[in-house]
This record gives C-alpha cells, sequence and structure tokens, in this order.
C-alpha cells in the first residue's frame, strides 16, 4: 500500500505538523480580522441553532471552536492525536465545551449519531477516495442536514504534492479539487447546492490569492 493511503503515515505528517499548523492565518485564525471574516461565513452557511456539528478534519479545532462559540454542539474528528489535543485546549480555554475523537475523517467513528451539519475544509485532496467520504458524510446527515464543503485547487500544493507524504501525487484529488468537479460528485448524493467563490476574500487567507477557492454549501 503506498504511503498516500497509509494512515500511519499520513498521521505522522500531520502530528509532526500540529505544533506549526496555526501559524497560517487561515489556520490560527489569530487575527481578528480573519477570524471575524470566517464567523461571518460559517454564520451564513449554518442554519439557527443550536446543532450538532461534525467538523471532520478539523484539525487544531479553529472552525469548530467558531461553531462552538456560536452556541452550537460540536464534534471535531482527526486522524492525528496532536492536532485532536490543540482543538481540546483550544475550547477549553475559551471555556467552550466540544467532543474531539482521534479517527479516519473519511468514515467518522461517531456511530449511528446523525447530525444537522458536516463541515469540511481543505480534506478532500488528502484522501484516497474522497467521493466514498462524501457519500459517507451525507449518511451522517439528518434529513434536511446541511453540508459545508470548503475547498479549492491550489497552484501550491499542485506543484509541491512532494512536500506531503510519499505518493500523494498518485491521491484523486491531489493539489485540491475544482468546483466543478465536486460539486459533479456531491450533485446525485444531495437536493440542492450552491458554490461560494472565496478567492477575492483575502480577509479568509491573511493575503490575496489567485487561484481557486469557493464552498459547496449543500441540503441532504
Amino acid at each position: 500500500m503506498p504511503n498516500s493511503t497509509n494512515p500511519a503515515a499520513i498521521t505522522a505528517y500531520w502530528d509532526t505538523a500540529a505544533s506549526r499548523f496555526d501559524e497560517e492565518p487561515d489556520h490560527g485564525l489569530r487575527s481578528p480580522q480573519t477570524r471575524d471574516a470566517w464567523a461571518g461565513l460559517l454564520g451564513s452557511w449554518l442554519p439557527a441553532g443550536p446543532l450538532d456539528v461534525l467538523d471532520v478534519g478539523c484539525g487544531t479545532g479553529s472552525l469548530s471552536l467558531l461553531a462552538a462559540g456560536a452556541g452550537h454542539r460540536v464534534t471535531g474528528v482527526d486522524l492525528s492525536p496532536q492536532m485532536v489535543g490543540h482543538a481540546r485546549a483550544k475550547l477549553a480555554a475559551a471555556g467552550l465545551s466540544g467532543r474531539f475523537l482521534v479517527g479516519d475523517a473519511a468514515t467518522p467513528p461517531t456511530g449511528k449519531q446523525r447530525f444537522d451539519v458536516l463541515l469540511s475544509r481543505h480534506l478532500l485532496w488528502t484522501l484516497p477516495d474522497p467521493e466514498a467520504a462524501l457519500g459517507a458524510w451525507t449518511g451522517r446527515l439528518r434529513p434536511g442536514g446541511t453540508l459545508v464543503l470548503v475547498e479549492g485547487r491550489w497552484r501550491e500544493a499542485a506543484e509541491g504534492a512532494a512536500a506531503y507524504v510519499p505518493g500523494a501525487d498518485a491521491l484523486p484529488w491531489a493539489g485540491g479539487v475544482t468546483a466543478a468537479d465536486l460539486t459533479a460528485a456531491v450533485g446525485p448524493l444531495v437536493t440542492a447546492l450552491r458554490v461560494e467563490p472565496l478567492s477575492g476574500r483575502a480577509d479568509l487567507w491573511g493575503r490575496a490569492v489567485t487561484d481557486e477557492r469557493y464552498a459547496v454549501i449543500a441540503t441532504v
């Protein structure tokens, strides 16, 4: 099995990255402007709550923190124990509650629980079978639930896939996924969807970007 689909190799990569992960403006959301921009987006995408929100590939929990701060009941899942540790500490420091689980975000270890919202940001490119993950995720939502996918096709990732685990260039969506390809994959699984372009929002990324970034918001 190539390293790109080896959970141990991927876990080790993200465990190593965890301590510096929040240094990226859109990861740590340390700037008030960036944090407020993401909070505003989540507020526009998530129905009125409180809701049960599943944050898959939650990383250090920055979006989980925003969702919990808005009054939602948050469960985060990440393959990396170090990422999960940071997420738990982040919410605890803010005096907010959240449940964080170590596990495969493609098949979250949440049993038969169903959620009102499933949130994923910049995860699909890392998965060996992203279309199977999308099918599994829609199955975790209650009828009328909301699927929020923040994705893109990043020049940096496309040009530097070797910076990830060996073999990552063979992943189906290495370097990200275009909005056209993602909507084609999601469309048959949902009753409605829309695409919201995000490339022009420098406040979200801490800098101007020229590659394709967007969100797909869908109803199951």
